[in-house]
C-alpha cells in the first residue's frame, strides 16, 4: 500500500476548510463525486494527511485545524462527514523573512507544502517558498503573486530536485475556466470575436482581500484567457451575503456568416473554496509524486491545472 502524501498548509481560510472536510467525506464515503482523477501515480483521493498548518489570526493560533476552519471570518459551509480532531494545532505563520528557519523546522515530515494565504503579499509567498526549500519540501502556489514564474527561484527547486508548482489555481469549474471555453468554442466554430468580458462577485476573505489588493490577481486572470484587449476582466466585487459562492457573469460578443450578430449572456453560481479544492486534491498529488521521484522544478501535468504557470506574465 502506497504511503500517503503528507502536506503542510499556509492559510486555514475556505480553501483549507474544503480540502480538510473533503479528505474526511471522501475517506468515510468513498464517493467519487466532484473528482477528475480518482488516482494520480498510485495515491488516492484519501491517501492525503495535513501534518501541519499555518496562519496568522490570534483566534485560529494554538487550535486544532478541525476547529480553526471553522472560526470566522470563514463562512465554507459543514460538509456531511464525520470530522475527527486532526490533532494539528495551528501554528503562528510568518511575519517576515527572518522566520524562515523557524517555518522549515516546523515543516519536519511534510513532503508538500500548500500555500494557500491571501494574494497580494508577494514577499510573503517568497519566504513560505525559501522555507520550503530550506525544508526540502515541494511548494504549491496557489496566489496569483509571482513564485513559479520567477525563473531564479523556478531554477533552485529544479536544481534541488524540489517540485515548484504555481501559480494561481485555475478553479475546477470556475470564471477563467468557462470563459476560456467559450472562446475558443467561438474561434473553432469560425465566429469573429467583437468583445468580451467578466464580472465575478464572492462573499469571502480572499474576495475582500482581491478587491483591496487586484493587480496580480487581474494579470492572472487575462494570463488564463491568453486572449487580446477584445476580452474585458472588471474589478472583483466583494458582497459578503454572498458568503462562500462567487457569482459571475459572462458576455461575449461576435460575429458569424455574413456579419450577422451573436451574443451570448452566462451566469455561473459556485462555492469557490470547492473549485480551489477540487484542484489542490491534483497538484498536492503531483506534487507528493513528483518529489518521491526526485522530479524538481515545474511539472508539465500541473499546467492545466494553473493561471499563471511559468512563463505567462507577471
Amino acid at each position: 500500500m502506497i504511503e500517503r502524501a503528507r502536506v503542510a498548509v499556509v492559510g486555514v481560510g475556505n480553501n483549507t476548510s474544503a480540502l480538510v472536510q473533503g479528505l474526511a467525506l471522501y475517506r468515510q464515503s468513498g464517493s467519487l463525486v466532484g473528482i477528475r482523477r480518482p488516482m494520480i501515480d498510485g495515491l488516492g483521493v484519501g491517501d492525503i494527511d495535513v501534518v501541519a498548518a499555518f496562519a496568522t489570526s490570534e483566534e485560529k493560533i494554538g487550535r486544532d485545524l478541525t476547529e480553526a476552519i471553522f472560526l470566522a471570518p470563514n463562512n465554507f459551509p459543514r460538509l456531511n462527514c464525520d470530522l475527527p480532531r486532526a490533532g494539528v494545532p495551528v501554528t503562528k505563520g510568518l511575519i517576515d523573512a527572518s522566520e524562515v528557519q523557524r517555518v522549515a523546522a516546523a515543516l519536519a515530515g511534510a513532503e508538500v507544502l500548500l500555500y494557500s494565504a491571501p494574494s497580494g503579499r508577494p514577499e510573503t509567498a517568497r519566504a513560505y517558498a525559501a522555507a520550503a526549500h530550506k525544508a526540502g519540501v515541494a511548494f504549491i502556489n496557489t496566489t496569483a503573486d509571482p513564485v513559479a514564474r520567477d525563473p531564479q527561484l523556478l531554477g533552485s527547486f529544479e536544481a534541488a530536485g524540489l517540485p515548484l508548482l504555481g501559480d494561481d489555481l485555475a478553479s475546477q469549474f470556475g470564471t477563467s475556466v468557462l470563459h476560456n471555453a467559450l472562446l475558443r468554442l467561438l474561434a473553432d466554430r469560425g465566429l469573429t470575436l467583437v468583445s468580451s468580458y467578466q464580472v465575478n462577485l464572492g462573499g469571502t476573505e480572499d474576495f475582500r482581500n482581491l478587491v483591496e489588493n487586484p493587480n496580480t490577481k487581474k494579470q492572472s486572470k487575462l494570463n488564463a484567457l491568453s486572449a487580446d484587449d477584445k476580452v474585458q476582466v472588471a474589478p472583483l466585487g466583494y458582497l459578503p451575503h454572498l458568503a462562500s459562492q462567487k457569482v459571475a457573469h459572462l458576455n461575449l460578443e461576435a460575429q458569424g456568416w455574413g456579419e450577422t450578430a451573436v451574443s451570448l449572456d452566462v451566469k455561473l453560481k459556485v462555492h469557490d473554496p470547492s473549485g480551489a479544492a477540487g484542484v489542490n486534491i491534483d497538484l498536492i498529488r503531483i506534487a507528493a509524486s513528483a518529489l518521491r521521484n526526485g522530479r524538481g522544478g515545474h511539472s508539465a501535468e500541473a499546467t492545466s491545472l494553473l493561471k499563471s504557470p511559468p512563463g505567462t506574465a507577471i
